[in-house]
């Protein structure tokens, strides 16, 4: 090997780009390949004795055939059947720091998972989680709002809906299911936010899930407040953890408009119909993962039944046409609000 090519092997192994001297001036450790991943790029960074490991959880998802394990309990599509809890109360409870969010799930309910990164055309946001993964024995395509990311100083912009729209492309091209974890306290109301294009976005996400071939899975796994959450909602199957709720607006936001404070938060909180039990009796949901109380007391069994939960109804939709499943979605989110 010439000296040349052995600098060039060198620099590919290492997962930088060629060092070899060039009249441009950049910044210091700009060419590499851990840059490229800090800005979203690319999916990763792996060191060598790392490839093998990844290699075979990647053809774990791409490769391996279904088989899922339908065998644990399904979700409560009986209104009668959730808790009959003040809607307040549960919107306290999602608001736990000890709530288990995506990245919990992906460690205890995922048999094997590829995590990727951003746009792949240079955005990334930390608000948000993109990752190949499998659920007993069903793969997909894992997107969702990481609620260790986010704050009210740092929310979910434009780029994270950007990144949402790679997933439902990924899940396109893969011919892989597609299942998205709503758990936000809204998007950035910012000036910036809306000069990036955060409501075309999140109009764009809406069409893009709505018209997706493969089958579509969503779970409200905690807070679902805002234009944030709704993006993710329309999918095929929607699932609701007993205590996440979906809202508009946050029941602060709703009381500050009518009643021009947040003391009637609670009350407001009623009077949307946001929580699991309500969504149910409304048609927004299909099924309610039970929480024994409270999910952040017991996380591991909780995030459990979220995954076989989340197999379950990628199974059913398994044996349903693409025909099919577009026009009961396309029927559903159409009528869904009107008068019965």
């Amino acid at each position: 090997m010439s000296p040349r090519q052995s600098r060039a092997h060198s620099s590919v192994s290492s997962g930088r780009a060629s060092t070899r001297p060039c009249t441009r001036r950049t910044s210091p450790k700009v060419q590499t390949a851990e840059n490229l991943h800090r800005r979203g790029v690319i999916d990763g960074v792996i060191p060598l004795e790392g490839i093998r490991q990844v290699v075979h959880r990647l053809l774990r998802v791409l490769v391996e055939p279904n088989h899922p394990d339908t065998s644990t309990e399904p979700a409560l599509t009986d209104v009668d059947e959730v808790p009959d809890i003040p809607a307040w109360q549960s919107v306290i409870l999602t608001r736990r720091p000890e709530r288990p969010g995506i990245r919990q799930l992906l460690r205890h309910a995922a048999s094997a998972q590829v995590p990727l990164s951003g746009t792949g055309e240079g955005e990334t946001d930390s608000a948000v989680m993109l990752s190949l993964a499998r659920f007993r024995g069903v793969s997909c395509v894992l997107f969702g709002q990481d609620r260790s990311g986010q704050s009210a100083a740092a929310p979910m912009g434009p780029g994270a809906l950007r990144e949402a729209r790679r997933a439902m492309r990924l899940a396109d091209e893969l011919q892989l299911p597609l299942v998205l974890v709503i758990d936000t306290l809204g998007a950035a109301l910012s000036k910036e936010a809306e000069e990036r294009g955060l409501a075309p976005e999140i109009a764009r996400c809406l069409a893009d899930l709505v018209t997706l071939q493969t089958p579509t899975v969503s779970v409200l796994l905690g807070q679902g407040t805002g234009g944030g959450a709704l993006a993710l909602l329309p999918a095929d199957r929607v699932l609701c953890a007993q205590h996440g709720w979906l809202a508009p607006l946050p029941p602060e936001g709703a009381s500050a408009i009518v009643h021009r404070d947040t003391t009637h938060a609670p009350q407001m909180a009623a009077a949307q119909g946001i929580r699991s039990r309500d969504l149910l009796r409304d048609g927004i949901i299909d099924g309610v993962i039970p929480e024994r109380h409270d999910a952040a007391d017991d996380p591991i069994e909780f995030l459990k039944r979220v995954g076989a939960a989340v197999a379950r109804e990628l199974a059913s939709l398994a044996d349903v046409s693409a025909d099919d499943r577009y026009r009961r979605r396309i029927a559903r989110f159409r009528t869904l609000g009107l008068p019965t």
